[in-house]
């Protein structure tokens, strides 16, 4: 395996799930200027169009791909705000911050919605969102987080998707932090959009994020969005008869993002991304075991993308030093966003590979003895509410 470089001098490894470590070649991609009007300009946005939507694989030829300036949750309001029409509902699938985010959101559309909050642990699964289809027929769309990344949780969006369409309501994705390294072929997993963003497993820079839908159901949307900027169809339609975006675009960040995507196919598009991201994933889970961690989750659900730890026991240990300490010793940890038990993030997406995940354990070891932990364990009540939970 080609080990990946390292970092610019004095830069750490960012272990979180975007913003996240990019390759010099993409940050070199930033050094030029572009109009945006430009006809070179117009040719990088079409090409990413093209590619991003040829990443979809089979059944792609339904599709096409519409930029949105701004952060993922941008992405996801404008998906909402354009596909769902107003007197439409939505049945919100939420394990965690990002899917009651998309509730929140639905309350500040003032659209209905329905809410299963499946808390920190679990994944909605099929038979539940079947269930609840049957029992509202007035719900039209089912919203799915593919990674929920404030727990690391892979959610099983193939038979989300199969009770969805069984049920003949339509399919929305949040797969900001999944897409490019997971598989989400549409002949496999029926969906009217999903949205994502240009600074998760592609490896590119912030700055926007991007929806892949249906062409049938961009038409269809034209009128509904509740806002200007926000509004999908617009983006396309405008894009579609000019080649440009509506308003100013991050030229430098699309730059970056050409150029992360050319990584992205020569290093084997969504199986090598997601095959080098697994291996970071065991590498590192592995280790901080056996330095006495514990995963939030169980096996089956821990996603390679971003794996959450309870936080030790032992009262030597603090969360604020520990970061700090990892810090010093060239890695950015993300801090826990649960509710219910003190916890911290390592991401395994970015420019690593194992011998990077090798060194970030060694780090986590020598962290805890220079805070005087002699022991990683968590708490044993917090063990027991994740089997109570889980059971």
């Amino acid at each position: 395996m080609t080990r990946i470089a390292a970092p610019e001098l004095g830069e750490p490894y960012l272990l979180t799930p975007g913003p996240l470590t990019t390759a010099r070649s993409t940050k070199a991609a930033m050094l030029r200027d572009w109009g945006s009007w430009d006809g070179d300009f117009r040719a990088m946005t079409r090409e990413m169009r093209d590619r991003l939507v040829a990443m979809l694989g089979e059944g792609s030829e339904a599709y096409d791909c519409v930029p949105v300036q701004g952060s993922g949750s941008y992405c996801v309001e404008a998906m909402l705000g354009s596909f769902v029409p107003r007197d439409g509902k939505v049945l919100v699938l939420a394990n965690g911050a990002y899917g009651l985010r998309a509730a929140q959101t639905m309350e500040y559309l003032g659209r209905a919605f329905h809410l299963l909050d499946k808390g920190d642990y679990l994944p909605p699964r099929g038979d539940e969102v079947a269930r609840i289809l049957a029992e509202d027929p007035a719900i039209t769309h089912v919203l799915a987080i593919h990674c929920e990344t404030s727990s690391g949780i892979l959610n099983p969006v193939a038979e989300i998707a199969e009770a969805t369409q069984a049920a003949g309501r339509k399919l929305l994705i949040d797969s900001m932090s999944a897409f490019g390294a997971l598989d989400l072929c549409p002949a496999e997993i029926e969906f009217e959009a999903m949205v994502s963003s240009a600074n998760k497993c592609i490896e590119g820079v912030p700055g926007f994020g991007f929806a892949l839908a249906r062409t049938d159901a961009l038409e269809a949307a034209k009128g509904v969005s509740h806002s200007l900027s926000l509004d999908v169809h617009a983006q396309w339609a405008h894009m579609e008869k000019t080649g440009q975006w509506r308003f100013t675009p991050p030229t430098h960040v699309v730059a970056a993002f050409l150029e992360a995507l050319r990584l992205h196919e020569a290093e084997g598009g969504v199986a090598g991304r997601g095959a080098r991201y697994t291996r970071n994933r065991d590498v590192m889970v592995e280790g901080m075991r056996g330095l006495g961690f514990e995963t939030l989750l169980a096996e089956r659900w821990l996603s390679p993308i971003i794996v959450t730890f309870f936080c030790p026991a032992d009262p030597a240990f603090e969360f604020a030093r520990f970061y700090d300490l990892m810090k010093e010793k060239g890695f950015i940890i993300y801090p826990g966003k649960l509710t219910v038990v003190d916890s911290f993030r390592v991401g395994c997406i970015g420019q690593m590979d194992e011998h990077v995940m090798r060194n970030v354990v060694r780090a986590a070891r020598d962290a805890l003895s220079e805070m005087g932990v002699a022991n990683a364990a968590p708490p044993q009540a917090a063990l027991e509410e994740r089997a109570k939970l889980a059971a």
